[in-house]
Protein backbone atom coordinates (compact mmCIF):
# COMPACT_ATOMS: atom_id res chain seq x y z
CA UNK A 1 0.00 0.00 0.00
CA UNK A 2 3.14 2.07 -0.35
CA UNK A 3 2.61 3.12 3.74
CA UNK A 4 6.19 3.71 5.51
CA UNK A 5 6.74 1.05 7.45
CA UNK A 6 8.05 -0.24 11.09
CA UNK A 7 8.50 -3.35 12.97
CA UNK A 8 10.93 -4.69 15.62
CA UNK A 9 11.15 -8.36 16.16
CA UNK A 10 13.63 -10.40 18.15
CA UNK A 11 16.54 -12.88 16.39
CA UNK A 12 15.42 -16.30 16.81
CA UNK A 13 14.58 -19.56 14.89
CA UNK A 14 11.56 -21.52 15.04
CA UNK A 15 10.29 -25.18 14.27
CA UNK A 16 7.57 -25.26 11.74
CA UNK A 17 6.71 -29.03 12.35
CA UNK A 18 7.67 -32.33 13.98
CA UNK A 19 11.47 -32.83 13.56
CA UNK A 20 12.19 -29.67 11.59
CA UNK A 21 14.31 -27.20 13.56
CA UNK A 22 15.64 -23.93 11.75
CA UNK A 23 18.56 -22.21 13.97
CA UNK A 24 18.53 -18.54 13.68
CA UNK A 25 21.64 -18.03 12.55
CA UNK A 26 23.80 -19.13 9.08
CA UNK A 27 27.46 -19.53 8.86
CA UNK A 28 29.93 -18.90 6.05
CA UNK A 29 31.13 -22.54 7.15
CA UNK A 30 27.81 -23.89 6.51
CA UNK A 31 27.82 -22.34 2.54
CA UNK A 32 30.96 -23.91 2.54
CA UNK A 33 29.99 -27.56 3.35
CA UNK A 34 26.70 -27.46 1.65
CA UNK A 35 28.20 -26.55 -1.76
CA UNK A 36 27.83 -29.31 -4.13
CA UNK A 37 28.38 -27.28 -7.50
CA UNK A 38 24.83 -29.03 -8.51
CA UNK A 39 21.44 -26.41 -7.58
CA UNK A 40 20.20 -25.37 -5.14
CA UNK A 41 23.92 -25.93 -3.65
CA UNK A 42 26.19 -23.70 -6.11
CA UNK A 43 28.96 -21.50 -4.26
CA UNK A 44 30.97 -19.16 -6.37
CA UNK A 45 33.99 -20.58 -7.26
CA UNK A 46 35.72 -16.64 -5.41
CA UNK A 47 32.91 -16.84 -2.84
CA UNK A 48 34.93 -20.48 -1.73
CA UNK A 49 38.26 -19.55 -2.27
CA UNK A 50 37.99 -16.75 -0.51
CA UNK A 51 36.63 -18.98 3.01
CA UNK A 52 39.77 -20.55 3.36
CA UNK A 53 41.44 -17.33 4.67
CA UNK A 54 38.82 -15.30 6.26
CA UNK A 55 40.59 -12.87 8.74
CA UNK A 56 39.37 -12.71 12.65
CA UNK A 57 37.75 -9.09 12.15
CA UNK A 58 35.11 -11.10 10.25
CA UNK A 59 34.50 -13.88 12.35
CA UNK A 60 32.06 -13.77 15.10
CA UNK A 61 33.07 -15.36 18.19
CA UNK A 62 29.76 -17.50 19.65
CA UNK A 63 29.76 -19.05 15.48
CA UNK A 64 32.94 -19.47 15.22
CA UNK A 65 32.69 -18.78 11.55
CA UNK A 66 31.38 -15.72 9.09
CA UNK A 67 27.23 -14.77 10.21
CA UNK A 68 25.73 -15.24 7.14
CA UNK A 69 21.63 -14.87 7.50
CA UNK A 70 19.94 -14.47 9.78
CA UNK A 71 16.21 -15.26 11.05
CA UNK A 72 13.73 -12.64 12.88
CA UNK A 73 10.26 -11.71 14.05
CA UNK A 74 9.98 -8.81 12.17
CA UNK A 75 7.26 -8.54 9.94
CA UNK A 76 7.77 -8.18 6.32
CA UNK A 77 5.73 -7.83 2.91
CA UNK A 78 5.86 -7.71 -0.60
CA UNK A 79 8.67 -4.47 -1.73
CA UNK A 80 10.48 -4.51 2.03
CA UNK A 81 13.50 -6.26 0.22
CA UNK A 82 16.59 -4.35 0.95
CA UNK A 83 15.34 -2.77 4.18
CA UNK A 84 17.83 -1.86 6.60
CA UNK A 85 18.17 -3.77 9.75
CA UNK A 86 19.21 -2.05 12.86
CA UNK A 87 19.81 -3.45 16.36
CA UNK A 88 18.61 -1.48 19.62
CA UNK A 89 21.15 0.96 19.53
CA UNK A 90 20.49 2.10 15.75
CA UNK A 91 22.95 0.65 14.03
CA UNK A 92 22.89 -0.98 10.78
CA UNK A 93 22.67 -5.02 11.53
CA UNK A 94 22.00 -6.27 8.03
CA UNK A 95 19.06 -6.02 5.36
CA UNK A 96 15.77 -7.57 4.86
CA UNK A 97 15.24 -9.82 1.54
CA UNK A 98 12.80 -12.38 2.26
CA UNK A 99 10.35 -14.33 4.33
CA UNK A 100 9.98 -17.88 5.51
CA UNK A 101 7.23 -20.00 3.41
CA UNK A 102 5.21 -20.44 6.53
CA UNK A 103 5.45 -16.78 6.68
CA UNK A 104 3.33 -16.15 3.71
CA UNK A 105 0.34 -16.16 5.71
CA UNK A 106 1.20 -12.92 7.38
CA UNK A 107 0.26 -10.46 5.17
CA UNK A 108 -3.45 -11.85 6.61
CA UNK A 109 -2.59 -12.54 9.64
CA UNK A 110 0.70 -12.69 11.44
CA UNK A 111 1.60 -15.81 13.75
CA UNK A 112 4.49 -15.21 15.92
CA UNK A 113 5.53 -18.72 16.10
CA UNK A 114 6.13 -19.61 12.77
CA UNK A 115 6.63 -15.92 10.26
CA UNK A 116 10.00 -15.29 10.13
CA UNK A 117 12.12 -12.59 8.24
CA UNK A 118 15.07 -13.47 6.62
CA UNK A 119 18.00 -11.17 6.72
CA UNK A 120 21.64 -10.83 5.21
CA UNK A 121 23.79 -9.84 7.97
CA UNK A 122 25.78 -7.06 7.73
CA UNK A 123 29.35 -8.88 8.54
CA UNK A 124 28.63 -11.04 5.44
CA UNK A 125 27.64 -8.42 3.20
CA UNK A 126 31.14 -7.02 4.05
CA UNK A 127 33.16 -10.06 4.14
CA UNK A 128 32.12 -10.55 0.41
CA UNK A 129 32.98 -6.80 -1.01
CA UNK A 130 36.66 -7.06 0.70
CA UNK A 131 37.55 -10.75 0.03
CA UNK A 132 35.44 -11.98 -2.68
CA UNK A 133 34.75 -9.22 -4.69
CA UNK A 134 37.39 -6.96 -3.90
CA UNK A 135 34.99 -3.86 -3.65
CA UNK A 136 37.62 -1.90 -1.58
CA UNK A 137 37.14 1.79 -2.92
CA UNK A 138 33.26 0.94 -1.67
CA UNK A 139 34.55 0.15 1.53
CA UNK A 140 36.48 2.85 1.87
CA UNK A 141 34.08 5.29 0.37
CA UNK A 142 31.82 3.68 3.39
CA UNK A 143 34.52 4.60 6.13
CA UNK A 144 34.72 1.00 6.95
CA UNK A 145 38.01 -0.98 7.25
CA UNK A 146 39.69 -3.20 4.41
CA UNK A 147 41.50 -6.33 5.63
CA UNK A 148 42.85 -7.45 2.61
CA UNK A 149 45.43 -5.85 0.01
CA UNK A 150 44.55 -4.09 -3.19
Amino acid sequence: NSTLRFTYGKVTGYTPRDAVVYQPRTTLAGVVAKATGVEPFVAPAALLGAAKRVPAAYLDAQLGSVPVDFLSTCDITGGNSGSPTLNGRGEVVGLAFDGNWEGVVSDFRFDPEIVRTIHVDAVYMRWVMDEVDHAHELLREMSLPVYTAD
